[in-house]
């Protein structure tokens, strides 16, 4: 069993979708702590400030059987797979996939997210990425403004739209990284030349690997 961690509900729809697409059969768990977020970016500390609360989810995951856990919050996904060193089974980010196929595009990345929290992390990963992969990138920003105030009030239909026109305003580019995984259905409606990439098809087939006990390449941590 492979549970999922989120930090809102609207992402269990979307993962058993793409398990039912890409991983039939595989059974999935799924935990929603919206919380998590909310302190997460409330706080001083930012996401350490819930590492702890992180920690005790994983931990509720895999005494109910997780094989492996998937973080799909970019925020908090850092101590998630931090919290996998004291679980016993890989506990993975969703974005690292899609990290490290972006470095491997190019060096000129740009970061699109809806949360000015999900910045900071998604840069690191990153960084953390191309150290491994021994190349140089040059990542720069940009926050679309407006747009989490349209996905709080549930109106997913224009956040992707100013998701996507906001990738469709990126220049100087090899490659787009959609930070968020609620960023994903933007990637469809995009017009830029530039590819786009999101996390949630790479980052479900990693984990779907972890839990079937088979090795992840360039995998490392947690």
């Amino acid at each position: 069993m492979l549970a999922l961690l989120h930090t809102s509900p609207v992402h269990v729809a979307v993962f058993d979708r793409l398990r039912d697409e890409d991983h039939p059969g595989l059974p999935l768990r799924h935990l929603v702590a919206g919380d998590l977020l909310e302190r997460a970016r409330a706080r001083a500390h930012g996401p350490a400030a819930v590492a702890d609360s992180v920690r005790a989810r994983v931990g509720e995951a895999v005494d109910a059987g997780a094989r492996a856990v998937l973080c799909t919050c970019s925020t908090i996904g850092d101590v998630a797979e931090a919290a996998g060193a004291d679980v016993g089974v890989p506990v993975l980010r969703v974005d690292r996939p899609m990290a490290r196929a972006a470095v491997a595009a190019g060096p000129r990345v740009v970061v699109l997210a809806a949360l000015e929290s999900t910045l900071g992390p998604t840069l690191a990963l990153i960084e953390e990425e191309a150290d491994r992969a021994r190349r140089s990138v040059e990542a720069r920003t940009v926050l679309v403004d407006g747009a989490w105030e349209h996905f709080e009030a549930g109106d997913e239909a224009a956040y992707v739209r100013r998701v996507a026109h906001a990738a469709d305003g990126v220049t100087d580019a090899d490659v787009i990284v959609l930070a968020q995984a609620s960023m994903a259905p933007a990637e469809r409606l995009t017009t830029t030349p530039v590819p786009v990439l999101s996390s949630p098809r790479p980052g479900l087939s990693a984990a779907a690997a972890a839990a079937a006990g088979r090795p992840r390449a360039g995998h490392a941590g947690g």
